[in-house]
């Protein structure tokens, strides 16, 4: 049964599961889940506790089974966890997580808490993936997306009896919160418990914020991919200069913006050779948020404006390898930043284009 993160809490109160699968890539939100299961689960009863860790293709998987049976004298109730870093079990793996999820079933002494990073379509087609969610609770946590950030963190602030300036400025406050921890949600949610320590319940001005939110965003070439392909140009200024400080290598900005302008050529001639656009972005893997930035750009993308941002990453990427190009700047992440900017503008203008069009037709 799959359960929405947000959901967690409501489910958790209606019955505790014997099994439960945490799968994704952000830490914070799957220690929480992870601390509301084990909290309900000791309000239960359930005062053991054991850990496993899959490391490794010679893991032996006859301890992970035999824990369930295998309950201390001062205990009646334990949790088993599993940790698999990798996502990937085995043949081995895949064949004890399926008999520990049948096992779950009608188990009250054993509840059995499974943690995975974040799971492609392919593996959550699997055998052992299938019978985890058949036989107990999966539940997917998703990173904040940059543009639901500023309310996430509103109601995290809410949450201990904090809120923003109503308005123009709280707005502009949730912002500056936003653009500080960008990327790092488990620094956001530290700034966010230091405001309670430092101011009491009630409104939060913008000084406040600003006095003690420290800068500890943390960039990535995915999330820059994706700023670019939104338009937003002071956010790609921002990540740019940070991923530089970070000490990123510019070969890897340069393939990630490269890449998205290959993969914006390769559409565009499939839906110049008739494909329809959803197909011709699902044969190119585009899926997502990505998927709907294409989706916005692509119609009034250009073959000319297309071919010029290609001929642009070619001399980019020269640049980046230590040569020299006419009419580029030598220091390779100045060019980078001229590259990121053409396609961004590109983008912000078929944006502003598409929400004009959206307007006339409504």
């Amino acid at each position: 049964m799959q359960v929405a993160a947000n959901q967690l809490e409501a489910q958790l109160q209606r019955g505790l599961k014997s099994l439960y699968t945490l799968h994704g890539d952000e830490p914070l939100l799957v220690q929480e889940a992870a601390d509301a299961i084990r909290a309900a689960a000791r309000a239960q009863g359930y005062t053991e506790r054991t850990s496993h860790t899959v490391a490794g293709a010679h893991f032996d998987w006859s301890e992970v089974l035999a824990a369930g049976g295998s309950l201390s004298l001062f205990a009646e109730r334990q949790i088993v966890e599993i940790r698999i870093p990798s996502g990937k079990p085995g043949k081995d793996g895949s064949v004890a997580l399926q008999q520990l999820a049948e096992a779950s079933q009608g188990n009250d002494s054993t509840l059995t808490l499974v943690m995975l990073p974040r799971l492609d379509k392919m593996t959550k087609t699997g055998a052992w993936f299938g019978a985890l969610e058949s036989f107990g609770v999966t539940v997917q946590l998703d990173p904040v997306e940059r543009n639901a950030l500023p309310q996430w963190i509103a109601q995290r602030l809410a949450a201990q009896g904090q809120r923003v300036v109503a308005g123009e400025e709280g707005q502009r406050t949730l912002q500056f919160f936003a653009d500080r921890v960008e990327g790092n949600l488990l620094a956001a949610h530290q700034e966010i418990q230091k405001l309670a320590l430092l101011h009491p319940a009630g409104e939060l001005t913008f000084e406040q914020v600003e006095g003690a939110v420290l800068n500890v965003a943390r960039y990535d070439v995915f999330k820059l991919s994706e700023a670019v392909l939104a338009g937003q140009a002071a956010r790609v200024q921002r990540m740019l200069d940070g991923l530089r400080a970070e000490g990123e290598a510019e070969v890897l900005v340069h393939y990630a913006l490269a890449e998205d302008i290959r993969a914006l050529k390769r559409v565009k001639d499939a839906v110049t050779q008739g494909r329809p656009l959803p197909m011709a972005l699902r044969e190119q893997r585009i899926w997502g948020l990505k998927e709907r930035l294409f989706e916005r750009v692509l119609p009034r993308l250009t073959e000319t404006a297309l071919a010029n941002l290609l001929h642009a990453a070619h001399q980019v990427d020269g640049i980046v390898k230590g040569l020299k190009q006419p009419d580029w700047p030598a220091d390779g992440w100045q060019a980078l930043h001229r590259l990121a900017m053409q396609l961004c503008q590109h983008c912000a203008v078929q944006a502003g284009a598409h929400a004009k069009t959206a307007g006339v037709r409504k």
